[in-house]
């Protein structure tokens, strides 16, 4: 997982989803009202679908594992849980499948004292709860949210772990022939190899490398001419990890 900028919306997706939430706060809707409203809801979800693809990581990748295609709109809070925020910009995230409805589904864990435990890379470093280990691809729980997100997510599944674990080893060569480009003055080359980074899979995995690289032992952990790479600042001036900025617009409640 890498952190999510949660971009704008425009302003006539902003006032209609104002208008659902307020409609089902004066209905006072339960779970079957709110969710019978979000079927039916299909310029809306056309609308929140359009934008959360914009700010997704690589190619419309799943927000939570970072590798299949984000075909989902998920409800962070679940519709069961918090129907009021079923139109809610802010609680819609872009999710796979396999994340939305296989592994979370309405699973929504708090703490002893009712705290959410489970991510949001929109409002969450993830890196503060979750810790890559490059060579072997397998997240590690900082906290216990970082615990309950690998748990609800299946983050550490074999297909994951085995997808982070061969990224690592192909951004290390992307770097590497990219520092070597750069020295040659072959700066257009360098950069198309360094901008198709940001639209692979596993985004969290060039992230954790850029960590890795102000801290000791980095050498040890990615390689000498992956450090010199990672250090060189024409390289790091090409070098675009993470998605879409904050673009103009309202931000809906």
């Amino acid at each position: 997982m890498i952190p999510i900028v949660r971009i704008n919306l425009d302003d006539e997706l902003a006032s209609r989803l104002d208008a659902r939430t307020a409609q089902l706060a004066q209905a006072n809707a339960g779970t079957a009202t709110a969710r019978a409203a979000w079927r039916t809801a299909r310029e809306e979800k056309r609308g929140i679908r359009d934008h959360l693809i914009r700010m997704a990581p690589g190619v419309q990748r799943c927000m939570y594992c970072g590798d299949s295609l984000g075909t989902d709109i998920d409800h962070f809070q679940p519709i069961r849980e918090f129907p009021g925020g079923t139109f809610l910009w802010r609680n819609h995230l872009l999710a796979c499948s396999y994340c939305n409805s296989n592994a979370k589904r309405d699973q929504f864990p708090r703490d002893a004292d009712g705290t959410p435990l489970l991510i949001d890379p929109t409002r969450d470093d993830p890196a503060n709860h979750l810790r890559l280990i490059l060579r072997t691809g397998v997240y590690r729980a900082l906290t216990p949210g970082g615990e309950e997100t690998i748990r609800v997510f299946g983050l550490n599944r074999g297909d994951l772990r085995r997808g982070r674990e061969l990224a690592f080893a192909t951004r290390r060569a992307v770097l590497c022939e990219a520092d070597a480009l750069l020295a040659l003055g072959r700066t257009d080359e360098a950069a198309w190899y360094l901008h198709a980074l940001a639209d692979e899979p596993h985004a969290t995995v060039l992230h954790a490398m850029l960590r890795s690289a102000s801290m000791p032992g980095a050498a040890e952990v990615l390689g000498r001419d992956v450090l010199a790479a990672l250090t060189n600042p024409a390289l790091l001036a090409e070098l675009r990890p993470g998605p879409a900025s904050a673009a103009p617009g309202r931000t809906s409640a």
